[in-house]
């Protein structure tokens, strides 16, 4: 069990938690969530010890082994995989590597032999024979095969190495486990497995995610970070969304009818407070006013940006036509002789593990880069804006956002486009910072706003979610459920998919899997 009492932590003038506390109980799995910013993956590093708080007390269960999902990844390149994901478990580690220390002597004496019987039982009685065979199912079931886990790990590629990672967390059923954004660079396939696994998981989870169907699937409570405090719920996201939402309407009603009060209170005190025969009543009417504590209604600091796309001229039947498509990267052909007839009610979700085919043909078709061979025509009554993967061209400058967004502006107003971006929580301020210093979560805003200028009809979208939080994904998400045009787009987050998509087109490295249904329809057909 973890307690969390009277935590707080400050940076300057600035409160990241006041007064907190808290408990984490086993058998379940609680998700973190909150704005960007609030403080998520700051508690993680407070619990394991990372991040020093300025005041309250941490307590740990007595002899219970944490794991924390690791961030650096270039920290084990010295060592193999397996290797990797074993040293998660500290403890066999040692007692693994001491016993091969002992083994490898030369002189090996009387005394080596008792320590190596200690060993024996101790490495046993650890699992450490089924460690390699556990870890390789860790890593099969994370979409790693059975070459990549013979590999070092300074062999894998970025999207490999979180996997290893997440698997070294996961090994060896620690009692408290901590991770941060688990799913972040895990295909569909993988996330699902670690749903599965994390909700037959016996201890403390605890978790910060911005999946909205992986919090569903995986949690039992939602501790919410909003204005310095974590409250927490019970069930999943669902039921927090709802439970927030009612509880957040309650407390507004509350909040105005102590604003009407007190102005009334107020009114009253200044009319009679000289008037000798009312002057009682002014008096008791000012002490009621001084009870009446307005402070004491947190509404929530969370803020939503508005996301809407409205095209500026209805589709016609004719939208894309691709035929015999080929794209090759640095040699390697990974698209072959791919064909599509996009139709105009169309919301196509391209899924599976090809990540570099979807994101190059969206590349192509975009007319950013140049197919090998094969041809797409879009129709006539087509226009489309495109969100590609990695933006960071776009922001390579160091004009100001309201100057960079201009550019995609009929209406070249100073007014027009500062109020465009305060709906994209870019106000006051906010919205004169250089383009080149904004985080990943600002530059998705920016490319967004850039995307509902457009008044496009088609909607190119390369995992658009990446960078965002909760709220921004919510609002997104809305935006597009409501869009009247055709949508093509590639996503990891399957909430997103599942109310988007009417059509799924798998790629695979053989072959195409194109079907007219929602992807929930998909999954449950090809049995995922």
């Amino acid at each position: 069990m973890i307690s969390v009492s009277e935590l707080s932590l400050a940076y300057g003038q600035r409160t990241l938690f006041k007064d907190v506390s808290l408990k984490f109980t086993p058998g379940n799995c609680y998700g973190i969530i909150g704005a960007n910013g609030a403080g998520k993956s700051t508690f993680l590093k407070i619990l394991d010890g990372q991040v020093e708080h300025d005041k309250g007390e941490i307590s740990i269960s007595s002899g219970e082994r944490l794991a924390v999902l690791q961030q650096d990844h270039f920290a084990f390149n010295a060592f193999s995989v397996l290797e990797t994901v074993i040293y998660g478990y500290p403890k066999l580690w040692t007692i693994m590597k001491e016993r091969e220390a002992v083994y490898a002597k030369a002189d090996f004496t009387e005394a080596d032999g008792l320590r190596a019987a200690d060993l024996e039982s101790d490495f046993a009685e650890l699992g450490g024979w089924e460690a390699e065979s556990q870890a390789g199912v860790m890593l099969s079931g994370l979409g790693l095969g059975e070459d990549d886990q013979k590999k070092n790990m300074s062999e894998l590629d970025e999207t490999k190495k979180v996997r290893v990672l997440l698997a070294q967390a996961l090994f060896g059923t620690p009692d408290i486990l901590l991770l941060d954004e688990p799913t972040n660079g895990l295909d569909m396939e993988s996330i699902a497995w670690l749903e599965e696994f994390l909700i037959n998981f016996p201890n403390i989870v605890i978790v910060v995610s911005h999946d909205r169907h992986f919090l569903n699937a995986v949690c039992t409570n939602i501790c919410d970070i909003d204005m310095g405090r974590i409250t927490a719920y019970s069930g999943n996201y669902d039921f927090w969304y709802q439970m927030s939402h009612m509880l957040q309407r309650q407390a507004k009603e509350q909040l105005k009818k102590r604003e009407d009060k007190a102005k009334e209170l107020k009114e009253f005190i200044q009319r009679f407070s000289s008037n000798a025969a009312k002057s009682r009543q002014a008096t008791s009417r000012k002490k009621v006013l001084e009870k009446l504590d307005l402070d004491s209604i947190v509404v929530t600091g969370r803020k939503f940006p508005f996301v809407g796309f409205k095209p500026e001229r209805e589709i016609g039947n004719n939208v894309l036509c691709i035929e015999n498509l080929n794209i090759s990267i640095d040699g390697k052909q990974i698209l072959r002789d791919f064909s599509l007839t996009v139709n105009k009610n169309d919301k196509i979700a391209f899924v599976g593990l090809e990540h570099i085919a979807k994101s190059a043909l969206f590349d192509v078709i975009a007319g950013v880069h140049k197919p090998d061979s094969g041809t797409f025509s879009w129709g006539q009554t087509t226009s489309f804006s495109y969100f590609p993967l990695d933006s960071t061209t776009f922001f390579a400058g160091t004009e100001s956002i309201t100057d960079w967004l201009k550019q995609y502006s009929s209406d070249q107003d100073d007014t027009y486009v500062r109020g465009f971006l305060g709906r994209m929580l870019f106000s006051g301020d906010e919205a004169l910072k250089p383009v080149n210093v904004l985080s990943g979560g600002e530059k998705v805003r920016c490319m967004l706003s850039r995307l509902m200028l457009s008044g496009a009809n088609v909607l190119l979208l390369d995992e658009p979610t990446n960078h965002l939080d909760l709220e921004a994904i919510t609002a997104l998400n809305d935006g597009l459920k409501t869009f009247p045009g055709v949508i093509l787009f590639n996503s990891h987050d399957h909430e997103f998919v599942a109310s988007i998509a009417n059509r799924i087109v798998e790629i695979r490295p053989d072959s195409i899997i194109d079907r007219q249904m929602s992807f929930d329809d998909y999954l449950a057909s090809s049995g995922a």
